[in-house]
């Protein structure tokens, strides 16, 4: 059993798992390089052998607890046929939502669109450089889906003034997310996945009123169907002003946390394992900056079952030397 497997399901306090929300990726030399040669970033994606190769990089360079599988949330509505393009410096871009084509949208063809991801997976899984790691496969939270199948687009601060008016659509859409985001979990344990992350990168867009209809029963769903399957299930409900109440209605076997919130009170409210907090800015500062922050969270949950990660995806703009003394430190704390 891998470390991170070994904190999360026999909690763990003596050992310091690490893995980075994307650490395969922009801020590596040998990633920007595939990367001028493959413009179309979905098309990645599904390029199979590249999508393994990129997942594995940063094994071959860090001593990482995990792989995550490069791949993105919106997989998923691509698979539902959405159009879905990435466009330089500004980010996705979703076409018209046709409701009545995904309303009837059949299985077999959306597991044929993301066959790929699913190759890419097992090519990993069999690779030696994860002996002993764990192996991580992800999906979008419902919510978090919706909003970009409505939205069209990255929210950043706020949705579309329209957003709920619809509320028909939306009450329509949730059930074949729930449908297609556990076939799209199904497929990726088949393939080699042994942890399962569920991101709700927009949970912090909505009001505590919404949290339970569009954030914790959504959510609950995905959860109980990755423990029925014997996996372990990670959630990280982005900028979620309260993580006791999250974790008490989606009981997740663990949540990560964002770099906003307090880990001193994470430690006294929350009883699960935890991951993450780390703010990704730290990683552009100096070695004792990078040192001191590590440490303040390693110290507050060194006797708590938890994973170092950060509290948000690794920027472009971070050099690999820091992230490759990140790792050691923590090996040697």
């Amino acid at each position: 059993m891998s470390d991170i497997n070994e904190v999360i399901k026999n909690k763990k306090t003596n050992i310091n798992p690490i893995w980075i929300m994307r650490q395969a990726g922009r801020y590596l030399p040998e990633f920007r390089d595939i990367r001028k040669k493959n413009t179309d970033f979905i098309k990645l994606c599904l390029n199979y052998e590249l999508s393994a190769e990129i997942t594995l990089q940063p094994l071959k360079r860090f001593e990482l607890d995990a792989a995550i599988i490069f791949s993105d949330i919106l997989m998923v509505p691509y698979g539902l046929n959405q159009k879905v393009e990435f466009k330089k410096n500004f980010g996705p871009i979703l076409g018209e939502l046709n409701l009545q084509e995904i309303l009837n949208f059949n299985e077999k063809d959306f597991t044929q669109k993301l066959k790929p991801v699913y190759m890419a997976l097992d090519l990993v899984k069999k690779n030696d450089l994860t002996k002993n790691k764990s192996t991580i496969g992800f999906v979008g939270a419902p919510w978090t889906l919706l909003v970009y199948l409505i939205n069209r687009k990255s929210p950043k601060q706020k949705l579309i003034s329209n957003f709920f008016q619809n509320s028909h659509s939306i009450e329509k859409i949730l059930p074949v997310l729930d449908k297609f985001l556990k076939i799209h979990i199904k497929n990726q344990i088949d393939n080699g996945a042994e942890i399962i992350q569920i991101f709700d990168s927009w949970a912090g867009l909505l009001e505590t009123k919404d949290l339970p209809k569009y954030v914790y029963f959504p959510t609950l769903s995905l959860v109980e169907y990755v423990k029925s399957q014997n996996i372990p299930v990670i959630c990280f409900p982005r900028g979620i002003k309260d993580y006791k109440i999250y974790c008490d209605n989606v009981k997740p076997d663990a949540v990560c946390i964002d770099y906003e919130t307090d880990p001193i009170q994470i430690r006294k409210n929350i009883t699960i394992p935890v991951q993450g907090g780390m703010d990704p800015k730290v990683l552009l500062s100096d070695k004792e900056n990078l040192k001191k922050e590590a440490r303040k969270y390693l110290d507050i949950f060194k006797d708590h079952p938890y994973i170092f990660n950060l509290g948000h995806g690794v920027l472009p703009e971070t050099d690999p030397n820091m992230m490759d003394y990140l790792v050691k430190m923590v090996k040697d704390y």
